[in-house]
């Protein structure tokens, strides 16, 4: 047994070492035989090192190494020493040294793992996550999980510089749904009552406002029962922030500061603030989203005004019932086959569009289409020029009433970008969303709903429409937007009772739902509440841009499943009866047992 204490971490060994003895501990990456030596790649968090064994060396360690494998964890002591120059491996910061050892101990074994540990494995993600405490071996996913400590660690140290309190607030909590469905807990000591976990810690942060806290934060874990999807978990982190007497630029000003302190802190990128700024009218107009990616051009043209007296009987009536006709211009796509064309249809029709038309400008000159026979030369001319068109592009047209432009020809937008390879992975592109609308109607319920959240301040010059126009009322809201992705969003609150009251009374919440609700937070705007707002960034999703994923479940330790479930732990399962009679539930799943029994 190696009675020496661990010395150094594997990683971090360089050639100033040279000489030392060190004593080492972790995984064998790998062990490679070489008839007369024995090399073994052993790894930490810090990284690898090469270990070599040598018969001729004191010690047991050639005989131990003999006998290990892949995966086994041993402690071993040795000297540093130089690499020849012709053995020495770049690709490793520790590649110009290697490890003499004189002793190893195993100290466990390890089955052979179910797929390779190590980085760009091509394995089935069901497998890396039923296994998760393997996968979380591999070095990019701990360099993911690192660059996650690091980022809430600036978070902290920024926050702190300006004067936040770091404030915990409640899990369990009042259910308050008037949004995603909540998860509920049940009170054993409150029979047929139930807790919900917080979606956010919305309704705390403004009461610690009224308690005079003035600046709060808190990382904080969230959870709302809804569908999944890459970006998206049944739980989540956030960095959840509240400021008090500060208007919109103030905090927008200060939010940019945390981001480049974040990104400089992080990953050594000098971030260029302030970021620029849309209205919500605007992106939707020009990018068909609220959350655009600004990495490319390909923005929606409004061709409505250019077609019009066109014989195109589509486009007429789109017109005429109030609809719009845009398009997008994928510069040097002239050629694209007739059967991509007739995908691009399809994937439209997804997003709610009834059909897709097409005109085609090829390099030779002209214009190629079957619906060119119904446009006159002064209405190509005239789409051309709205359009900026060159020789050699492709117009994509989409007619519709404006949502559904927007978010067909918005996606159809990404997808060429991507087919055509116009999205820098490596470029930042950040922007600001404002003025949001402070509702949307919802067809279903027949009635309107806040597009935030019901807190949410209108903007001064809105308030009168509130009950008699809604839909025309815009919100002090904001987001941040980088590459695409909205990565933060926050507001200016309501502090004030009346319009509070107001706000209830257009998304169609009498006074005694509002009060049974939220009636203790309207009774604390009675005791001197100050005008506040805020703003909560998702971790996940801002961690995944960082590292370059595609997926938020690479940058959370223990993600769940795309059907909210764990592989690993078989989260969620059945609990016995006893505990369903403890908190006073009967399952439907339970009542049909009891029926079959007898």
């Amino acid at each position: 047994m190696i009675n020496e204490k661990r010395s150094h971490h594997c990683g971090v060994l360089t050639k100033e070492q040279a000489g030392e003895q060190v004593v080492l501990c972790g995984w064998v990456a790998k062990r490679r035989d070489h008839g007369g030596l024995i090399f073994i790649d052993l790894r930490d968090r810090s990284g690898i090192v090469q270990v070599v064994a040598d018969p001729e060396s004191a010690g047991s360690s050639f005989k131990t190494a003999e006998d290990i494998r892949n995966e086994y964890v041993i402690k071993v002591i040795g000297n540093v020493r130089l690499r020849d120059e012709d053995t020495i491996n770049e690709n490793i910061p520790t590649g110009t040294i290697e490890v003499l050892a004189h002793d190893i101990e195993v100290l466990n074994g390890a089955k052979t793992p179910p797929f390779y540990i190590k980085d760009g494995i091509d394995t089935d993600e069901n497998l890396r996550l039923k296994y998760r405490y393997l996968d979380l071996r591999r070095p990019e996913m701990q360099r993911n999980l690192i660059l996650r400590h690091k980022v809430a660690k600036l978070m902290r140290d920024y926050l702190d510089d300006n004067h936040f309190l770091e404030i915990e607030t409640p899990m369990l909590c009042k259910s308050t749904p008037e949004g995603a469905r909540d998860y509920l807990v049940p009170s054993r000591v409150n029979p047929g009552k139930f807790y919900a976990l917080p979606q956010s810690p919305q309704i705390f942060k403004q009461l610690l406002m009224v308690a005079g806290m003035e600046r709060y934060f808190q990382i904080a874990r969230c959870f709302r029962d809804e569908d999944l999807r890459a970006d998206r978990q049944p739980e989540f982190t956030q960095l959840d922030m509240e400021m008090s007497f500060m208007e919109v630029d103030e905090i927008l000003e200060l939010m940019e500061g945390l981001i480049h302190h974040i990104f400089k802190g992080a990953l050594g990128k000098d971030i260029q603030i302030p970021f620029q700024r849309l209205t919500w009218d605007d992106a939707m107009d020009r990018f068909g989203s609220d959350k655009p990616d600004l990495r490319f051009g390909m923005e929606l043209k409004n061709v409505s005004e250019a077609v019009q007296g066109c014989t195109f009987q589509v486009f007429n009536n789109v017109i005429a019932n109030g609809g719009q006709v845009k398009c997008i211009n994928v510069k040097g796509y002239a050629d694209i086959p007739r059967r991509q064309l007739d995908e691009l249809v399809k994937f439209c029709g997804i997003y709610g569009a009834k059909g897709m038309a097409w005109l085609q400008f090829p390099a030779e000159g002209g214009v190629k289409s079957s619906i060119a026979k119904f446009f006159s030369d002064e209405n190509i001319e005239a789409i051309k020029k709205a359009a900026e068109v060159e020789a050699g592009d492709l117009l994509l047209f989409v007619a519709d009433k404006p949502s559904v432009v927007a978010a067909s020809l918005g996606a159809l937008r990404i997808e060429m970008a991507k087919r055509r390879g116009l999205i820098d992975p490596d470029k930042l592109a950040f922007t600001w969303v404002v003025d949001f609308p402070m509702f949307e109607y919802n067809e279903e319920e027949k009635r309107y709903v806040a597009m935030h959240h019901p807190f949410t301040a209108p903007r001064d010059e809105d308030l009168p429409l509130l009950l008699t126009n809604p839909g025309k009322v815009y919100a002090k809201a904001y987001d941040m937007v980088l590459n695409g992705t909205e990565i933060g969003g926050g507001s200016i609150r309501i502090h004030r009772r009346d319009v509070q009251k107001k706000v209830f009374e257009a998304i169609g919440l009498s006074d005694e739902e509002a009060q049974e609700k939220f009636g203790f937070m309207m009774n604390a705007f009675e005791y001197g509440a100050p005008p506040h707002g805020g703003l909560a960034f998702g971790l996940d999703r801002l961690i995944m841009i960082m590292a370059q994923r595609d997926s938020i479940r690479d940058v959370i330790a223990f993600p769940k499943t795309q059907s909210a479930s764990d592989l690993m732990t078989q989260a969620p399962n059945d609990v016995d009866e006893k505990q369903l009679r403890e908190l006073h539930i009967k399952t439907s799943l339970l009542m049909k047992k009891d029926k079959e029994d007898k």
